[in-house]
């Protein structure tokens, strides 16, 4: 390149800075190299025809103030469009466009250039401005993001991965774990780090089902190429729900690809599953074996002092208070995952602001009996209480008791075993709902009602009797 066109192309790209935002500018403008200046007429080169046609249907006007300020009214701009870039016997095929209205000013190219002059890839598909957005949701932070054990491996990789992207041993990372466990909070977190510390970053989150969306469309409209190019742009790609493409031969051809380019330009891939790569199905073993490349860690239920954080934070960010109580029975009896915690946090907050009442006891016990699955049922540890009780005739407050009396402890133990056959709660979240009990109470009780159901008649048909009513009651 010539030093009169790298200087005239330095004065325009001061122009352009001026009137771009800092992530249009590092990811449309930076790359862009001055080949020449002939006269009044400056060639830049840009990576691809994609590359071209975006430059001149979104920053036309932009590059024509450039031209205009810094070469005069007569200043004329070119394209040298890289076709293939060579190698170390070939030189890199180029074809030349004048700056114009990419959709009406190309000049006719030859057969050899038809191939590359396809419409561009439909960015409307990706969001009209997901080069800005990069499609993430502001409030996924690390801040907000509630760390224990159950997670603390991700996130400790997801922060080394923020801070260093492409450059740590963790390139690709995966995160797998259940539904709801905050695969997507965590990942999302990452590239919003990412986005706040190295603005020049190009970030991008997306489903495995619109990748797969968008590049069905580019093979209809023919614009595979344009598709390619822009993915291989991205400076940290995180895709979510991997398994999507199970059984997806030609998109899981074309990932296999852009994984490849991105991860060898030393790129960070970051990615999400519901198991981990070994248990994948439907995927090449290409794939797989890539995927094992860098790091995979799981997200796991969230323990109950978790859940005691997040419920905290929730309140504290809404400003408001919420009593003791209430927030050990929410933290014990949601133990299934923190997508639905937070669903009876908002139901729990809703109601009391729509009613006008303080939130207590109560209303949380009625906010769960439309919520947490077991209870739909109707077969809620709350119902198995005060059944058994019923039968045994003795009071419900009894089997909550510190006392030994056997008639107790017998109803007490055939409620805990109705519990854990029952419902979906944890021994531990069990033997909260008796009395603060720890989980080798109710281990301790369920053993012994099976072992008398095999020596006692009477006591098996007692069990059975009960069990007859949670059965019709939960069907």
């Amino acid at each position: 390149m010539s030093s009169e066109a790298t200087a005239v192309w330095n004065e325009c790209l001061r122009v352009i800075e001026q009137h771009v935002n800092d992530q249009s500018f590092s990811t449309w403008f930076k790359p862009i190299n001055p080949v020449r200046l002939n006269g009044s007429s400056l060639t830049i080169q840009v990576p691809s025809q994609f590359f071209y046609e975006w430059l001149e249907d979104n920053y036309v006007q932009v590059l024509k103030l450039a031209i205009k300020n810094v070469m005069g009214p007569n200043g004329k701009l070119e394209y040298a469009v890289v076709v293939d870039r060579g190698n170390s016997q070939n030189q890199p095929y180029m074809v030349s466009y004048p700056h114009g209205n990419a959709a009406t000013n190309k000049r006719p190219l030859q057969k050899s250039e038809q191939q590359e002059s396809k419409s561009p890839f439909d960015m409307q598909s990706l969001h009209s401005d997901m080069l800005l957005q990069s499609n993430l949701n502001a409030n996924y932070t690390f801040n907000t993001y509630i760390e224990g054990d159950c997670n603390r491996l991700a996130r400790s990789a997801g922060f080394a991965v923020a801070t260093k992207p492409g450059i740590t041993s963790f390139n690709p990372l995966m995160v797998y774990g259940g539904v709801g466990l905050g695969k997507t909070h965590l990942v999302q977190a990452i590239g919003n780090e990412i986005k706040n510390g190295l603005e020049d970053k190009f970030v991008l989150y997306v489903s495995s089902e619109k990748f797969v969306n968008q590049f069905m469309d580019s093979i209809k409209d023919g614009n595979v190429k344009s598709f390619t190019n822009f993915y291989m742009q991205v400076d940290v790609l995180i895709i979510d729900d991997i398994q999507f493409l199970a059984g997806k031969d030609r998109t899981q051809e074309m990932f296999f690809h852009i994984f490849n380019h991105l991860h060898q330009s030393k790129k960070q891939i970051i990615m999400t599953s519901d198991c981990p790569p070994r248990d994948l199905k439907g995927l090449e073993e290409r794939l797989l074996s890539r995927f094992k490349w860098g790091l995979t860690a799981d997200l796991q239920m969230p323990d109950f002092e978790t859940r005691v954080a997040i419920i905290k934070r929730k309140m504290q960010s809404e400003g408001i208070s919420i009593p003791e109580d209430v927030l050990e029975y929410l933290a014990y009896t949601v133990d299934t995952n923190i997508r639905e915690l937070e669903g009876v946090l908002i139901s729990l907050i809703a109601h009391a602001s729509l009613n006008r009442v303080e939130i207590d006891l109560g209303l949380a016990k009625n906010i769960m009996k439309n919520i947490v699955k077991d209870i739909e049922t109707e077969v809620g540890i709350d119902f198995i209480q005060k059944t058994v009780s019923d039968y045994y005739g003795i009071k419900l407050e009894d089997l909550k008791a510190k006392t030994r009396k056997k008639e107790i402890v017998t109803a007490r133990q055939v409620a805990m075993y109705f519990a854990k056959e029952f419902t979906n709660h944890s021994l531990k979240s069990i033997g909260y709902h008796f009395g603060g009990r720890d989980h080798s109470t109710v281990i301790h009780a369920v053993q012994t009602v099976n072992d008398l159901m095999e020596t006692d008649t009477n006591f098996r048909n007692a069990v059975n009797d009960q069990r007859k009513k949670f059965k019709m009651r939960s069907y």
